[in-house]
């Protein structure tokens, strides 16, 4: 009889804890759902302009004669428009997999928007290949300095949209035309990307650069323009490119590929705000390991995949970090006042020269702030979800979770629904 009684009131702990583990898993992952809705609604609210196009921060949007000018800089830099190439591709990315998740009709439409932002930006110019950071309040006028970092997000949000069933088949042959048409630009211009009106003929970025910022996405548009066209050639010059080194370097690409971010590091030292420029050559190598038949060649995008997972733990875990009742000023949004001393610019270095000026007394802690202990976090578990292990779904989940997203700056935090959104969980 005791021994029943016992039995009994195991029994009855066993299913209490077992209620309660369930209460605590329904919980946790409302929270997180409730995380990744608030943020969704402050993006499109606050940081997604008339266009479809992400903005960095909401600020005066720069003037025609800003963007004419190069004020406060060739690049853009520092403005709410500096880019939305690079920020839009991205989202668009993420915005597909909520579509999917979601199956509602006004996600399919977020989508189209943000992908007829991005033809946007690739159609304000008459200069090929050029992609546009963004545009000023007159909806054409741009800065005149693309980059890497806006033209690939650009593409590969494209290229990842063209592949759902969202795009009509009228939609679907514009983009894989724009698509086609700009990368071949880059290729005829020996894989630098075009600059546009006084910087005509210059170029800042090489794509055939001995970096890890630039060789997975080299492979990636040579890879996947064979995709798009079905021209051999294509493939050669992509099996070629892997298995030779970027002019200055030793290592083969393929070999770059498979130590990922850690190629880079003696390139950005102490810094910790960086994250957010690898989230795309992450996805690249994934893109690449899809669609690679060699399982050598594919063990190296796999090898590089695992090793950026394991580089990025540390900077994920710096969200505990972040206050979201911290004051500190965000002086950026007065952009004009922070980076008044403009001064003519006709190459790329005194473009680099001229945004480096800056009111120290005004521009505040803050932007760097958000930067490091926000922006870097969200694109590090962007990285993390990327590499498809379950097991990190709790810290995922965790990290997004953290923060009030009603209370950021900085539009960066879309990477809370890009790794929400690309994770994979049992």
């Amino acid at each position: 009889m005791k021994k029943n009684k016992r039995i009994s009131k195991g029994l009855e702990y066993l299913c209490s804890l077992i209620a309660f583990c369930l209460v605590f898993v329904v919980n946790a992952q409302n929270l997180v759902e409730d995380a990744v809705e608030q943020a969704n609604i402050e993006l499109w609210g606050k940081f997604i302009d008339k266009y479809g196009i992400v903005n960095d921060f909401v600020g005066q949007r720069p003037t025609a004669f800003d963007a004419k000018l190069s004020r406060p800089n060739a690049f853009g830099w520092w403005t709410p428009i500096e880019d939305g190439a690079f920020f839009t591709g991205m989202y668009l990315i993420a915005a597909c997999e909520r579509a999917k998740s979601t199956r509602l009709d006004v996600d399919r439409d977020k989508a189209r928007i943000l992908a007829q932002g991005l033809l946007k930006l690739s159609s304000v110019s008459d200069i090929p290949g050029f992609i546009s950071r963004g545009v000023s309040t007159d909806g054409v006028t741009h800065y005149p300095n693309g980059s890497n970092d806006q033209t690939i997000p650009w593409f590969y949000g494209l290229y990842h949209y063209l592949k759902t069933d969202i795009p009509s088949i009228k939609e679907s042959e514009i983009i894989k035309s724009k698509l086609i048409e700009v990368v071949n630009a880059i290729r005829l211009n020996n894989w630098q990307f075009p600059s546009d009106g006084l910087f005509t003929g210059k170029s800042r970025d090489d794509l055939k650069d001995d970096r890890f910022l630039e060789v997975p996405c080299y492979l990636l548009l040579l890879r996947c323009m064979y995709e798009l066209t079905g021209d051999i050639s294509w493939l050669n010059w992509y099996q070629n490119a892997l298995n030779e080194a970027p002019e200055g370097g030793s290592l083969i690409r393929a070999d770059i590929c498979a130590q990922g971010i850690a190629y880079d590091q003696d390139m950005w030292g102490d810094r910790r705000d960086y994250l957010w420029i690898y989230v795309m050559k992450q996805a690249s190598l994934v893109e690449l390991a899809k669609l690679e038949k060699n399982r050598y060649i594919r063990s190296k995008f796999l090898d590089g995949i695992n090793s950026n997972r394991t580089f990025v733990m540390e900077y994920a875990k710096e969200f505990t970090k972040f206050d979201n009742n911290d004051k500190k000023t965000f002086g950026n949004k007065e952009w004009r006042e922070v980076y008044a001393d403009w001064y003519p610019q006709f190459t790329i270095d005194e473009a680099i020269n001229v945004s480096k000026l800056s009111n120290k007394d005004k521009i505040g802690q803050r932007k760097g702030y958000e930067k490091v202990y926000m922006t870097s976090p969200l694109s590090a578990v962007s990285i993390i979800a990327l590499a498809g292990n379950s097991k990190d779904c709790e810290l995922i989940d965790k990290i997004i979770s953290h923060y009030d997203y009603s209370k950021l700056y900085l539009s960066e935090f879309f990477y809370a629904e890009f790794a929400y959104y690309l994770k994979e969980c049992d």
